[in-house]
């Protein structure tokens, strides 16, 4: 089993599938890596022998993933945050941030409806 960033890669998946269940590699990083390494596309992560893991481990190594990728971004949406632009008051409240209308949608970032009561009327 190839584990490479502290990811076990799925055996029977094609190499350059395989790549991107790291965290911050994409289809388009993983065709580079494995192009720079001249390693097949298609060849399955199980027929990797082991000079080839290692030339990939050292391409991923130079590519920031996983936990160091994951701490830049909190780290960014914090500074947003605490500088009270627009984007980081989205964040705070917890609201879309790229424009999307939230009347109807949005309950992704929302989360579960909560419903509000009407208030009742006073009978004479």
């Amino acid at each position: 089993m190839a584990r490479i960033a502290g990811i076990d890669l799925p055996k029977n998946k094609r190499g350059v599938i395989g790549l991107t269940y790291i965290y911050g590699i994409g289809r388009s990083t993983s065709k580079k890596i494995l192009n720079n390494n001249g390693i097949d596309e298609n060849v399955k992560v199980q027929d990797w022998n082991d000079d080839q893991l290692s030339a990939i481990r050292n391409s991923v190594n130079e590519v920031k993933t996983e936990g160091q990728l994951r701490s830049e971004i909190q780290l960014n949406i914090k500074r947003l945050m605490d500088i009270g632009c627009y984007r980081g008051i989205r964040h705070r409240s917890g609201l879309p941030l790229r424009g999307q209308h939230t009347k109807n949608n949005s309950r992704t970032r929302k989360g579960k409806r909560k419903t509000v009561a009407n208030k009742k009327k006073v009978t004479k």
